[in-house]
């Protein structure tokens, strides 16, 4: 009786999200470009904004499409399109041997792309659209990744975890972490907000379309999202800090979700889990505890990480 009833709230509840599986005061800012050989370190209430930057110190290009890797050490590479009506597909694989895609499709717009199997070899594929669903192969790619810090993947905006110094959320991760001493403190403050002001839109999750990109300044002014736009907002508030978040994507039981891994200085990496009680973790993440609370039954489910089935990590 319990699984039945845990089934409907997970069929209710959790996102229909479709990806292709073949993409002091709150008024301290700083926005850092340049690389970066150490972890920023989180000072209460600023924010500082890592910056990609597309540099010609190694790239290549074929037809519409140029990449950039002069800061893959950084964690990142960038792509761009030249001309109208281009859709490009790029296809990623890292030395984990997990093959990640994307999609570019506006011209003249410089995209960050996160390199997050850590250091080794990277394959990258260009395909090209050629109408319809059809693609042709435009180019084939590979660069040794020597990252300058573990953490770098996960501090800087990318396509799927996309901010600017700029960002609402980002004005308000520093106003909420003003007064907060640590780290800790910070991510407490950053998941009570998202938490109490963002609701599950069961519209958006039966109805989101394949390549949906979160737009985490539209999570905050509309106060709505599926576990996407929770998790993306949550980890652009905390990289915001400088404070390392993972945006993971893969599946809850057999649905479809998206949740974030966070690392605290005096914890370390804390997996599956956003939530302390002063003593422990719980294994929660934003999108079951906006919408349930303190649901005893769905709590004990979300606690047990062997629930959870990673895919992708943005």
């Amino acid at each position: 009786m319990k699984r039945n009833r845990l089934r409907r709230i997970l069929c209710l509840l959790l996102c229909s999200l479709v990806i292709l599986p073949c993409s002091g005061c709150g008024g301290q800012s700083s926005e850092s470009s340049g690389e970066l050989s150490e972890k920023p370190a989180y000072e209460p209430g600023k924010t500082n904004v890592l910056i990609p930057e597309f540099g010609q110190e190694n790239t290549t290009e074929s037809g519409p499409l140029k990449l950039d890797f002069s800061h893959a050490n950084q964690g990142y590479f960038m792509g761009v399109l030249s001309g109208e009506g281009e859709k490009v597909n790029l296809q990623v694989t890292g030395p984990d041997g997990v093959e990640y895609k994307y999609f570019l499709e506006e011209s003249d717009v410089e995209t960050a792309f996160p390199l997050t199997a850590g250091n080794g070899e990277y394959i990258i594929l260009g395909y090209q659209n050629v109408g319809g669903d059809q693609y042709a192969s435009l180019l084939a790619y590979s660069v040794t990744v020597e990252l300058e810090n573990d953490f770098l993947p996960f501090l800087y905006p990318n396509q799927y975890v996309e901010f600017t110094q700029d960002s609402d959320a980002v004005r308000l991760a520093g106003e909420l972490s003003s007064d907060c001493e640590s780290d800790l403190d910070a991510l407490t403050a950053v998941y009570s907000y998202v938490t109490e002001h963002v609701i599950y839109d069961d519209l958006k999750a039966a109805t989101v379309e394949t390549g949906y990109l979160p737009d985490i300044d539209e999570t905050l002014r509309t106060g709505k999202g599926i576990c996407f736009d929770y998790a993306a907002l949550t980890a652009a508030m905390l990289r915001s800090l400088s404070i390392p978040a993972r945006l993971n994507i893969g599946y809850s039981g057999d649905v479809r979700h998206a949740w974030v891994d966070v690392y605290i200085e005096s914890v370390g990496w804390v997996r599956k889990a956003v939530q302390f009680n002063g003593n422990e973790w719980e294994m929660m993440d934003p999108t079951f505890a906006a919408a349930l609370g303190s649901d005893e039954l769905t709590n004990d489910y979300i606690g047990d990480g062997e629930n959870y089935s990673l895919q992708y990590i943005r």
